[in-house]
Formats: C-alpha cells, sequence, structure tokens
C-alpha cells in the first residue's frame, strides 16, 4: 500500500500542491487534470525525484526516503519520454537496462522474453528500434519498467503522439498489468482511463479535488448535462461543455441546473464532468 499523508509541495512562494493525502492500493488510478495542475509534481515525488515540502510518502507504512533504495526497487517508472539507443533492438536494449539493475544475465533473459510477448514485440525483439512506431517504443518503455517486476508502476502521459489503435492496445495492456500491482496513470486524455481506472484523481486549485470511480464522478452532474441544436443561444446559466455532430446535425452539450427549452437530457460522461468541475479555467 502506498499512503500520500498531508503532503504540500513548494517552490519559493509558489504552491504546487497542498495539503493532499491519497491511499493507492492494487489496481489502474488515473491522474487527470489540465496542464499544470500538479500530476507531474506528484509523480516526481512518488518517484522520489523530488521530496515534500510538508508531509510524507509511506510504502507499506515506512517513510520511501527511509526505506532509499529497497523502495525503488519496487518501483517502475516511464517518464514523458525515455531515452533510448535507436540502433539498439528490444533485446538488446531490455539486456543493457537489466545490467544497469544489476539483474543476473540468465535471469534477465527470462524475464525479458516474457516481457517482450507481454507487450506484443515477440515478433519485433530483434529488429532495430530505429524503425518503430511511436507505439511500439512506448511498448519498450513499458517493458523496461517492469523488468523488475514492480509492486508500483508509474506512468506519465505514456500515450501522448499515439494513433487509436495503439491506444487501445496500450489500454489493453494496462490492465493486464494492473492484476497484482498499484498502476498510475497520468493523462489529460480523457479517453485513455475512463475505461481502464477504477478510481480517477483529480486536482483542483493545487487541492485534491476528488478520488472516485469514473461512474461516481459522472453521476454528480446526471440531470444537469443537455444537448441543444448548434446554433440556439445559451441563456443565463447555462455553461457550454462542447460542440459536436448528433444525428440530426451539429449539437451542443451544456451544463445547467434548470432543464433549457428544446434541451434533451443526456447522460454525463468522464469528458463532460471534466469540463464541467474545470470550468472556471475555461472563462
Amino acid at each position: 500500500m502506498l499512503s500520500v499523508e498531508h503532503v504540500t509541495k513548494t517552490y519559493g512562494k509558489f504552491t504546487a500542491l497542498e495539503d493532499i493525502s491519497l491511499t493507492f492500493t492494487p489496481g489502474v488510478y488515473g491522474l487527470l487534470a489540465p496542464n499544470g495542475a500538479g500530476k507531474t509534481t506528484l509523480i516526481k515525488m512518488l518517484t522520489t525525484l523530488l521530496f515534500p515540502t510538508k508531509g510524507q510518502i509511506l510504502w507499506e507504512g515506512e517513510d520511501i526516503r527511509a526505506l532509499g533504495a529497497e523502495y525503488r526497487g519496487l518501483l517502475g517508472y516511464l517518464p514523458q519520454q525515455f531515452g533510448y539507443y535507436p540502433s539498439y533492438t528490444p533485446r538488446q536494449f531490455l539486456r543493457y537496462a537489466a545490467a544497469l539493475q544489476c539483474i543476473p544475465k540468465r535471469e534477465a533473459d527470462g524475464r525479458i522474453d516474457h516481457l517482450l510477448e507481454t507487450v506484443g514485440l515477440g515478433d519485433a525483439a530483434d529488429k532495430k528500434m530505429k524503425k518503430f512506431s511511436g507505439g511500439m517504443l512506448q511498448r519498450v518503455g513499458i517493458a523496461v519498467a517492469m523488468l523488475n517486476d514492480p509492486k508500483l508502476l508509474i506512468l506519465d502521459e505514456p500515450t501522448a503522439g499515439l494513433d487509436p489503435r495503439e491506444r487501445v492496445r496500450f489500454r489493453n495492456l494496462i490492465h493486464t498489468l494492473a492484476e497484482d500491482r498499484i498502476v498510475i496513470l497520468s493523462t489529460h486524455i480523457v479517453s485513455d482511463i475512463e475505461t481502464i481506472a477504477g478510481q480517477i484523481v483529480m486536482f483542483k486549485d493545487h487541492r485534491l479535488y476528488c478520488c472516485d470511480s469514473p461512474a461516481r464522478i459522472c453521476a454528480r452532474f446526471q440531470g444537469r448535462v443537455f444537448q441543444l441544436p448548434a446554433g440556439m443561444p445559451l441563456a443565463p446559466g447555462q455553461f457550454l461543455l462542447s460542440e459536436g455532430q448528433g444525428a440530426d446535425g451539429p449539437v451542443l452539450r451544456v451544463l445547467c441546473e434548470t432543464p433549457p427549452v428544446n434541451g434533451t437530457p443526456v447522460t454525463p460522461g468522464l469528458e463532460d464532468a471534466f469540463l464541467a468541475i474545470y470550468r472556471e479555467e475555461q472563462t
């Protein structure tokens, strides 16, 4: 279990996160917030790249600063961009990463074969990575993060730049990896976590806004999201969430407390909830 207890992080007079308390158990957690809300700051503290100004982070009840290398040995981390050698094959690169982690060669080779199959790169294990797509490189990155069979896997914006097919493949892979470990996935792409995260962590005004299931977050806005024909002027108290294409032409999705004239109630999705929660930042 990973516990964040009353953590505050400041940079001079700027407060990036304030009094954050969270508990993580095995499963997938999505960190969902606009850019600059504190997602990366939390990730850097969880990976010991930064330390809290106040509060503490505990692994199984022990401070991760005191655990040091023991804690980092339990951790797998895929940053937004990871360095690799284009002339290496995935197998060569994983062997190199295993050597850096002091994993014995015989043990590493067996683990590497298994990981390459797990991430769907068994047939490309001996091809040079300079010819890989962005999605294939991300899968190599996940394999590197999984080399030590981590109890805690942290992925920072892992689907940025991937095409829809690669993103679906990635989501399926995360489902598999999360069966017996904590997976923390940071993103601002709602669709990446709506279907795979059991809990969504959201920050607002540098504080914890919620840690809840996607269904319960969406339920907060049930009966308050409506679809209108495009071109209709918004009345006072109506907030435009998004514009899109309906069965009969362009439509607006709006948030309001009172059902609008010519409005059709719709089931709110996580994107609606996200836009509603952070609407002040857009006005």
